[in-house]
């Protein structure tokens, strides 16, 4: 056989360090392990019924062929009126909005429309995993800023993001809620950002895929509301984490006109368009689902309240994350062997925070029932990894 010739751009991209520990996982449940899987970043909720019942009607109603790339008229609209009501983005409409196979297709068309090869972006670590690759698979290279030292509040990092966003910046990346810190990031963090991206021309991807999923009170902001970011803020939202929809492969994201545009020529001759029967589905999930979406965060948000006092009654203080469903645990130096001794030994499936960016750390997703936690946690202590 031929040896094959690999391009660079994929040789340099890492496989998911997420989706290699739940292989792991899914190895040792093959072989009879009864494995606590804290690792997955989906709800472990079902999809609302009303949602499935739509799709039902969607598929009845013969809705199986192609739709227009961008996305049926429908939905377009319906994310234009969240985004405009919900969101206060008023700067977009239907003609804004492109529709995708998931929110990781719409982040990987931006920055393959808008990062060229030797771009620099930065990154807040600890920042999701795929983000790295995305960038390294245009060609851009990347500047880290490290918030854990600040208990992930970006508010106290925003000296050491001025100090790496240069006239060399071409794109920033704000994920809040974030994944995998929990982190909500305050408007005043988020003025911080808005004067940097403003004085150095940058433009800002804007990660909001778990707005939903917010705790205490926190008042959440979307950052192409401030003053500046109107046109130079790119929104990526989806249904996967506040509808459990995360099978279904359904996102967005909305911008200028011109973006849709050249984004499409990516859109059209990669994916297509998103699947017909589950846009209608996504129609259903924005104007109908409010009271399934609460219910999911209340039971989240019960889990991080626990959770975070039975690390303490363990001795051990995490920062209290206030949205998403995952937190970051402080472990060993080399977290990739304490995770690595977690699976093997205690049965508890987490990730490295070296994967985010962050040595140091493992993420811990509760998105799980209480009992499984609290066994996860006790797991963990009788294998003194805790």
């Amino acid at each position: 056989m031929t040896d094959l010739d690999f391009t660079d751009r994929v040789e340099r991209v890492e496989p998911s360090a997420t989706l290699a520990i739940s292989n792991k996982a899914a190895e040792l449940e093959a072989d009879g392990v009864d494995v606590v899987d804290l690792s997955v970043g989906e709800p472990d909720f079902d999809t609302p019924q009303n949602i499935k019942e739509s799709a039902e009607r969607a598929l009845e109603a013969g809705k199986t062929g192609y739709t227009p790339s961008q996305g049926i008229p429908e939905l377009r609209e319906a994310i234009a009126q969240k985004l405009q009501t919900e969101s206060g983005l008023t700067q977009y409409g239907p003609e804004n909005v492109m529709v995708t196979p998931g929110g990781k297709q719409a982040l990987f068309e931006v920055f393959q429309t808008l990062i060229d090869d030797g771009d620099e972006v930065v990154l807040l670590d600890p920042a999701w995993v795929s983000y790295e690759a995305m960038v390294k698979l245009a060609g851009g290279s990347l500047k880290r800023v490290d918030t854990a030292q600040y208990d992930f509040r970006l508010e106290d990092a925003l000296g050491d993001l001025r100090g790496a966003v240069t006239s060399d910046t071409e794109m920033l990346v704000i994920n809040t809620p974030g994944n995998p810190h929990g982190a909500v990031y305050s408007e005043a963090a988020l003025q911080g950002v808005r004067d940097i991206a403003v004085n150095h021309d940058v433009t800002v991807i804007s990660d909001e895929i778990y707005e939903k999923i917010v705790y205490d009170g926190v008042s959440y902001t979307s950052l192409g509301t401030l003053e500046g970011m109107r046109d130079r803020t790119i929104t990526v939202n989806g249904f996967s984490k506040a509808y459990a929809m995360t099978g279904w492969r359904l996102g967005y994201f909305a911008g200028p006109e011109e973006l849709i545009e050249q984004a499409g020529k990516i859109h059209s001759h990669s994916v297509s368009c998103a699947v017909n029967f589950v846009q209608h589905a996504g129609i259903e999930a924005l104007r109908n689902t409010d009271e399934a979406v609460e219910e999911m965060r209340q039971a989240f948000q019960e889990r991080r309240d626990m959770l975070v006092d039975l690390f303490a009654e363990y001795g051990k203080d995490v920062a209290t994350p206030q949205g998403a469903f995952y937190m970051m645990l402080p472990v060993d130096e080399d977290d990739q062997s304490w995770c690595e001794e977690a699976i093997e030994e205690a049965h508890v499936a987490t990730v490295p925070g070296s994967a985010f960016g962050t040595p140091g750390y493992a993420r811990i997703s509760y998105a799980n029932s209480k009992e499984r936690l609290r066994e996860a946690v006790e797991r963990l202590d009788d294998g003194d990894l805790l």
